[in-house]
C-alpha cells in the first residue's frame, strides 16, 4: 500500500508553534481550550522537540525552542510559528523556493519519523518545513530511531 504524502488527519499547512516550555505550554492548551495531546517527543534531556496536538478538528505542532535554531519564542523576543507543508513531490517544490529566493536552513532529508523533511527561510524572515510523509513508523522503531538519531546530534 502506498503511504500518502500526507499523514492521515492532517492538512497541507499546519502551524507549528515554538515556545519557551513545551510541557506547560501543552497543558495550558489542554486546560484553556480542551487540546487532545498525541505524540510527544522530548530530547534527552526532557525538552519537547516535537509535539502534536488538536483543538477542535486542526492540528497545531509544537517545539521547545532550541539554542542556534531559527525561531525563538515569544517569550524570548522573538514571534516565529513554523509553517508546515506537506505535499506530494516535495523535493521539487523544496528546490523551486529555493530558486524564488528561499534560504535553506535545513536541507531536505529523509527523517527518522518517516517524512522527507527540510527547512527553509523565505525572503521576508518566515520558516517553512516542507515535508512529505514516506514511512508509517511504529512507536517502538521511532522511538530506537529518535534515540540513535540524538546520539549521534550530540557527536556532531
Amino acid at each position: 500500500m502506498a503511504v500518502k504524502a500526507v499523514r492521515e488527519g492532517q492538512h497541507t499547512i499546519t502551524p507549528h508553534l515554538v515556545v519557551n516550555g513545551g510541557e506547560k505550554a501543552l497543558e495550558f492548551y489542554q486546560k484553556a481550550f480542551g487540546a487532545q495531546i498525541g505524540h510527544v517527543h522530548k530530547t534527552p534531556d526532557g525538552k519537547v522537540m516535537h509535539a502534536e496536538f488538536k483543538i477542535g478538528d486542526s492540528t497545531l505542532m509544537l517545539a521547545d525552542e532550541f539554542p542556534g535554531a531559527m525561531c525563538t519564542a515569544p517569550t524570548a523576543g522573538g514571534s516565529c510559528v513554523v509553517l508546515n507543508l506537506y505535499m506530494e513531490g516535495i523535493d521539487k517544490v523544496f528546490n523551486q523556493a529555493v530558486s524564488a529566493g528561499a534560504t535553506v536552513t535545513m536541507p531536505l532529508g529523509n527523517q527518522f519519523w518517516g517524512d522527507r523533511y527540510g527547512q527553509l527561510k523565505d525572503p521576508f524572515g518566515h520558516i517553512w518545513a516542507l515535508g512529505q510523509h514516506i514511512e508509517d513508523v511504529a512507536p517502538d522503531e521511532m522511538a530506537r530511531r529518535a534515540e540513535e538519531a540524538f546520539a549521534h546530534m550530540s557527536k556532531a
